[in-house]
């Protein structure tokens, strides 16, 4: 008995011994799963190499393996295959923005990773109070603190649903190149560094539960040239010429509390020789000048097949229900604008290998692949950051972000729930979707002020969403006020102090029709008690209607409205008693 014991204990001792030991492969050293890092070549000066010619460079096909099905790596592919605009989206229009990271953490808006490195900005002066010199405490460091330990996706999600959201997205990894999910190529992540928790994971959980739609957003596409910043020193002061963190080896950290995570995949390498680089690095926002870098395409073609294989690892662990990569041009890894460096396939290759797994999984594909600022490709899906187009835009399904103060927390922002409405609106009624960020504090909760401002959207939603969800455009935005002729509109931008005092009057109006038929006017705006609001395109000397009128009924009022069609327009008597906020919107047959 005593022997069978001791065999027993010796095999689960081994067994957890071999554990422990493919944890830390996995974790530390992920060699069995993304191909070795590649030697990079010494440095040059600074500004001393030209880039490379994108144009006359030819696209690199990298060699990954893509779940079997009928979508090939090509756009050819892709547009053949792809059946078109999923319903549940058509049916969703409004979104959270789940843009919530480490960054946070430092309380300085977005690209806090980036510009604490930069001695000018505020987020440098904010993380030498918080850590200390980004030469001794860098970004790593705050990667190891973070702790939301107050973030609760089931408890948030019940929150974004009850204002009205019916999708969320959800950042997967931002610039800072730090993974928030299980990552199996990419070591610096949240289950090895940081909160010790599968964060996408739980939000996948919490979604499913609540039947609610999401994706998860990747914007590592522009990582090494975004990281630039983490290899300069200061310039003056007590630590001039001391280099910052983002030069350090895999050797540099034998001891510390993070050896055996190689610097090199986090802050990539020092690609200042390209001339722009540096100064780009040194700019509030630009990227490179358009070209390759011609003297790392190993490192290339090492760093696109790791920023495909990442994606794919979402894929496959979390089937989500759309993908999301950022950018400024046609898509990641072009060679110019934010996809400089290279040009690779590696976006239709994500994609291919996405609806394949979707096919599998699904029986069909009701996915789609948010690729920012590509346009009229099917199977991708278009945004707008920041503004809502002036015109109707039904080219492609679209969805139109912005965040309220920053994408990133920081102090001190504008809570007002009328411009949230009025952005929604905005979107909707030239045939668009809207997602909105709403700033998570460092500890993963929301403040009161977002709080109550989310509810508030939500009493509107609940009122009006007839004229919301399943919606489309109609043949014209909208009607009002001219500004150097074009109608008047909600401004670009944050949302911010300016965006909650912009004023509308109860001429302007925008328009959708419902899932049901019926055509929504929205008045901008909650008119006075007994107002009479006129409708000049619902006339019947426009040519915008083929019958005449039957109904005009305003949402959240039970009393039989007063109306009347004419010729110059559709005149509504509006209730003595209007308590509503915002927007008030009028259901017309």
């Amino acid at each position: 008995m005593k022997r069978i014991l001791t065999i027993c204990i010796t095999l689960l001792m081994a067994f957890y011994s071999n554990a422990q030991n493919s944890i830390q492969i996995k974790t530390v050293d992920d060699s069995n799963m993304l191909p070795p890092f590649p030697e990079i070549p010494a440095k040059q000066s600074i500004n001393s190499v030209e880039m490379g010619d994108s144009k006359a460079f030819p696209e690199m096909i990298l060699d990954i393996p893509i779940a079997d099905g009928p979508f090939e790596p090509t756009w050819e592919s892709i547009e053949k295959n792809y059946p078109g605009e999923p319903a549940w989206l058509r049916e969703a229009k409004f979104g959270i923005w789940v843009h919530f990271g480490p960054q946070s953490a430092g309380e300085s808006g977005d690209w806090y990773a980036r510009h604490l490195y930069k001695p000018s900005h505020l987020a440098y002066k904010n993380h030498v109070e918080r850590y200390g010199h980004p030469s001794e405490v860098g970004y790593k460091e705050v990667l190891r603190d973070w702790n939301p330990n107050k973030l609760d996706p089931t408890a948030l999600t019940k929150i974004y649903e009850d204002a009205g959201a019916r999708f969320l997205m959800i950042q997967g990894v931002h610039h800072d190149n730090y993974d928030l999910w299980n990552s199996r190529y990419h070591p610096w992540n949240s289950v090895n560094i940081g909160p010790k928790r599968d964060l996408i994971g739980e939000w996948a959980k919490a979604c499913r539960a609540e039947e609610m739609h999401f994706g998860v957003t990747f914007h590592h596409e522009y990582t090494w040239w975004w990281w630039q910043t983490a290899f300069g020193c200061d310039i003056e002061g007590d630590k001039k010429g001391i280099p910052y963190d983002g030069n350090l080896t895999l050797a540099d950290g034998k001891g510390k509390w993070w050896e055996g995570y190689d610097p090199r995949l986090l802050y990539g390498i020092d690609l200042r020789e390209y001339k722009g680089v540096k100064d780009a690095a040194n700019s509030p926002w630009s990227p490179p000048p358009a070209g390759i870098f011609s003297n790392h395409l190993e490192f290339a073609k090492w760093y696109t097949t790791q920023w495909a294989l990442r994606m794919m690892d979402v894929v496959e662990q979390y089937d989500p229900d759309f993908i999301y990569t950022d950018g400024t041009v046609q898509g990641p890894f072009t060679g110019d604008g934010t996809g400089t460096g290279i040009k690779a396939n590696a976006m239709p290759l994500v994609m291919a290998d996405y609806y394949n797994r979707t096919l599998q999984k699904r029986g069909e594909v009701n996915t789609f692949s948010i690729v920012k600022f590509r346009e009229k490709t099917n199977g991708t899906v278009n945004t707008e950051e920041f503004g809502v187009p002036a015109n109707i835009n039904t080219n492609q399904p679209w969805i139109a972000e912005a965040p309220v103060g920053d994408w990133f927390y920081a102090p001190n922002f504008t809570y007002d729930a009328g411009m949230m409405i009025r952005y929604i609106i905005e979107a909707i009624a030239r045939d668009g979707n809207a997602a909105l960020c709403i700033s998570i504090l460092p500890d993963g909760s929301l403040d009161d002020g977002s709080l109550k401002m989310l509810k508030e959207v939500g009493v509107w939603m609940r009122l009006n969403g007839e004229a919301v969800y399943g919606s489309h455009a109609w043949k014209i935005p909208g009607e009002g006020e001219m500004v150097n002729g074009k109608l008047k509109m909600l401004p670009g931008g944050k949302l911010e102090r300016r965006h909650a005092d912009f004023k509308f009057a109860s001429q302007d109006f925008r328009f959708t029709i419902g899932k049901n038929g019926a055509l929504y006017a929205f008045c901008m705006t909650v008119p006075k008690p007994g107002e009479q609001l006129r409708i000049k395109s619902l006339g019947t000397n426009t040519n915008y209607l083929d019958k005449p009128l039957k109904s005009v009924k305003l949402l959240g009022y039970q009393g039989k409205l007063k109306w009347k069609q004419e010729a110059d327009g559709l005149t509504i008597t509006c209730p003595q008693l209007m308590a509503f906020a915002t927007s008030v919107v009028f259901c017309i047959e």
